[in-house]
């Protein structure tokens, strides 16, 4: 599935990878895995309740998750990518 980057994930990753370049490596490996194959193993998938009911998010390390949402654009399913963080910054 094709990526998708909100303004917002934009910035909210910008400011992770100024205080953790180290980080950089491990977020593209991730958004690889996530574009080629959404329910891998590795990325720990699940669904968000609550507030963020109809959101999903996927783990990058022990701490980092990605927040994101599948969108149809041009008759095709995509990941829309809304925001990046701790688990206590994006939930």
């Amino acid at each position: 599935m094709k990526l998708l980057f909100s303004p917002n994930f934009t910035r909210a990753s910008k400011r992770l990878l100024k205080k953790s370049p180290k980080l950089s490596r491990s977020l593209q490996e991730t958004l690889k895995t996530l574009e080629s194959n959404i329910f891998h193993p590795i990325l720990k998938t699940h669904k968000l309740e609550g507030k963020l009911e109809g959101h999903w998010a996927c783990s990058i390390n022990y701490d980092l998750r990605i927040v994101f949402k599948v969108v149809q654009i041009e008759n095709a399913e995509a990941i829309l990518l809304l925001t990046i963080g701790t688990h206590d910054e994006v939930y």
